[in-house]
């Protein structure tokens, strides 16, 4: 395996920070890692000795199961823990609380309300700070959605995708930013309320060089064509105030058969999962022969791998 050393002790809080050879390097590694997974080579000593702390201020399945297990298979010992667990429940300050952690781990995983509190931390942590979910990014997702892109189209260049729903939510987001770096086509097909603010001029000078194109819409026409119809819950996690309004919103938007019909039969289903069924999907998109939302999830294993080595081994 070709080593990318630059990787070595680095924060992944955002995959804007990380080039195109480096995500490319990333989701090979994840390849061979599920590669040897299925060969019998689950377990392996390459970060034995070493700490993982995680701290999650949300719930969580499968952030939570993939991280715990991908580092103990590496040979890692885990710590979970919520702010309530720790001084930060009583008022330590995150900058605290990430000086003193710092002496004790080898890597910190958070999963939180505010992006700004992982920016806070990698600044007072010298170990690296992995983002497990922001309101505003979902790095360690898009790594396993495009890892299964690629074993289900059989490339990871000139991929079309169409993420349905709610554009300005931290799985849309983090989808522009990994289609901007791999050279996708990534349309986001939501109500203009909901539109992504600011990314895609943030994402110009990668788009251009990799001839990426990110696509504003809210016509549900715009499917047509694409490899992957993609979609989220419509209430997020800290918006359950607002539900009853995104409910209406959103309900054109909903991915049913009927847009599924529209995408066309090359296209896949996608989802970050959990879903709420009867909402942002119907049963038979995401239990029909379309769906790969289970290889997503199966795949945040893999690349939890590929991250934890890369930044500790």
């Amino acid at each position: 395996m070709t080593n990318i050393k630059s990787l070595r002790g680095r924060d992944f809080i955002t995959l804007m920070d990380y080039t195109t050879d480096e995500i490319k390097y990333l989701l090979g590694l994840s390849r061979d890692l599920k590669s040897r997974y299925y060969q019998g080579e689950r377990y392996s000593d390459v970060l034995r000795g070493k700490t993982l702390l995680m701290i999650f201020e949300k719930p969580s399945t499968r952030t939570r199961v993939s991280l715990d297990v991908a580092a103990t298979q590496l040979g890692m010992h885990v710590i979970y823990s919520n702010p309530q667990e720790l001084q930060l429940g009583r008022g330590e300050t995150i900058a605290d609380t990430a000086r003193v952690v710092d002496r004790f781990v080898d890597a910190i995983a958070a999963r939180v309300y505010k992006h700004e509190s992982l920016i806070e931390m990698a600044k007072y942590a010298v170990v690296p700070v992995i983002n497990a979910l922001s309101d505003r990014e979902h790095p360690l997702q898009v790594l396993a959605d495009a890892l299964t892109l690629w074993e289900v189209k059989g490339r990871l260049d000139g991929i079309k995708l169409a993420f349905v729903g709610d554009g300005d939510n931290n799985v849309a987001h983090s989808l522009m930013i990994i289609g901007a770096k791999l050279g996708w086509e990534v349309r986001i097909i939501s109500p203009k309320k909901y539109w992504p603010s600011k990314f895609a001029e943030l994402l110009t000078e990668d788009s251009r060089r990799t001839g990426a194109n990110i696509v504003i819409s809210d016509n549900i026409e715009d499917v047509r064509g694409v490899d992957a119809v993609y979609t989220d819950v419509w209430v997020s996690m800290g918006m359950e105030a607002e539900a009853e309004e995104r409910k209406k919103v959103f309900r054109p938007y909903q991915v049913n058969a009927e847009v599924m019909k529209k995408a066309g039969p090359q296209a896949v289903f996608m989802h970050c999962l959990p879903a709420h069924r009867g909402e942002e999907v119907t049963d038979d998109v995401i239990d029909g022969p379309q769906s790969v939302v289970w290889d997503q999830a199966e795949n945040r294993l893999h690349t939890a791998k590929a991250v934890l080595i890369s930044l500790l081994a």
